[in-house]
């Protein structure tokens, strides 16, 4: 008896042609601009001229006594932005997703901190946070607690700036998680809500089915601490002393100070320091992804 087989369809890929464009695209934005800057990493350089140095940038760079400061800040600040996010935003996001009657209203007020500017953002919490006049510490004052120095003191100034940044970055983080948990199929929900409530839902439905959320909310957010300028820079430009400095205020000061080469070896630094970190990172939560599977 012949049996007649079927032949398997083969997928075909793109033709080469098709990515030509994306290539072009991220030769001229990303593969030139970085090559560059690593030339010119090498030199001391102005807006007229280039001469080539060698590895001295990267000496004096690593040589500077704000940089250990800035590397270490750079690290709790990231740390402490991501885990307070994914620890706020879930519980947030699991309330935003019942049914809860103002819920629309509250995913605004939410999201509301995304949509302002960050310079904006920091000049008012840097005049919130005044010691003497700021809105609160009068509060605290009016509650009989003490007036701390947010921004002043050197034990307080970088985790001052970080509470802020998770305030303003907290709507994305919520809007991540809020997918994650509503792309959850609803037999799920009823199931556990058969086997014991809330607990049972939280623990065998939420979290690990929402476990893609929180892997790129950490991501994102753990990204954007390594990154983050704008906001320290408003609040504190790095102070009092070194205590705020993070790597990226420590790059803006040298170019300031005109030392462009030096300041090009430290964003090749940054760029060296992000990838090192975020691509482990990637390929683990990856992994533990298709393990899932």
């Amino acid at each position: 008896m012949r049996i007649e087989t079927r032949p398997q369809t083969v997928l075909r890929t793109y033709p080469r042609w098709f990515y030509l464009p994306a290539g072009v695209v991220f030769t001229i934005f990303f593969v030139v601009p970085t090559l560059l800057a690593f030339y010119f990493s090498l030199t001391r350089w102005t807006l007229f001229d280039a001469t080539f140095i060698g590895l001295d940038n990267y000496e004096r760079f690593f040589n500077d006594p704000q940089l250990t400061a800035g590397l270490r800040n750079t690290f709790i600040y990231a740390v402490m932005t991501s885990g307070l996010k994914v620890i706020i935003s879930l519980p947030l996001a699991i309330l935003l997703t019942s049914r809860l009657h103002l819920k629309s209203v509250l995913r605004s007020i939410i999201f509301f901190p995304v949509l302002v500017s960050t310079i904006a953002v920091g000049i008012t919490f840097g005049a919130l946070m005044q010691p003497s006049i700021g809105l609160i510490n009068n509060a605290l004052g009016a509650l009989g607690l003490g007036r701390p120095d947010w921004l002043g003191n050197p034990s307080l100034a970088l985790f001052s700036v970080a509470l802020v940044d998770v305030w303003k970055g907290l709507g994305i983080a919520t809007v991540i998680f809020m997918a994650g948990i509503l792309s959850i199929p609803n037999d799920y929900f009823e199931a556990a809500r058969l086997e014991g409530g809330f607990w049972v839902k939280f623990r065998h439905v939420i979290l690990p089915l929402s476990r893609n959320a929180t892997f790129t909310v950490i991501l994102l957010s753990f990204i954007g601490g390594l990154r983050s300028f704008d906001l320290i820079w408003t609040m504190t430009k790095g102070g009092p002393g070194f205590a705020s400095d993070v790597l990226t205020s420590v790059i803006y000061k040298q170019y300031q100070a005109g030392f462009y080469g030096l300041s090009t070896a430290g964003n090749v630094v940054q760029f060296i320091l992000v990838t090192i970190i975020v691509y482990p990172l990637m390929r683990f939560f990856n992994r533990r992804e298709l393990e899932e599977l």
